[in-house]
């Protein structure tokens, strides 16, 4: 079952042509907290003109499961990958969350129809609009 996953489906972690390739040509240079794996080519690519640079997530493929920076590692805007470094997060800096929209931890504002299931309370500021006649 697994095998026809790999095959099929481009959204779950990787396809069978990128566990190829990544065994081919990529060298794993870290993980981060949600599993997802970061890779590197051994060699310059001549069309580019730098290395390439990929993840493969663990579970879906969801962008915003990269952390900030593993994100700017894997777009060339840092040379130095999270795992070389020595960076403390401030104490007023939340550790990173994935969009959690369209999943059950979604944040649901109060009054919200999809809010723990109950509507909020009538203030009885409201009159229902009825059509004069």
């Amino acid at each position: 079952m697994k095998w026809l996953l790999l095959i099929f489906t481009w959204w779950n972690g990787q396809t069978l042509n990128t566990r190829l390739y990544t065994a081919r040509h990529g060298k794993l240079v870290g993980t981060d907290e949600f599993g997802n794996s970061y890779y590197r080519s051994h060699v310059i690519d001549p069309a580019l003109g730098f290395e390439r640079r990929w993840v493969i997530y663990a579970g879906v493929s969801e962008g915003s499961k990269t952390p900030p920076g593993w994100y700017g590692w894997l777009h060339h805007t840092v040379d130095t990958p999270p795992t070389e470094e020595d960076y403390k997060p401030r104490p007023w800096q939340l550790p990173h969350l994935p969009n959690l929209t369209g999943t059950p931890e979604a944040w649901r504002p109060p009054g919200s129809t999809l809010r723990a299931n109950a509507r909020p309370k009538a203030t009885g500021d409201y009159e229902a609009w009825a059509p004069e006649g």
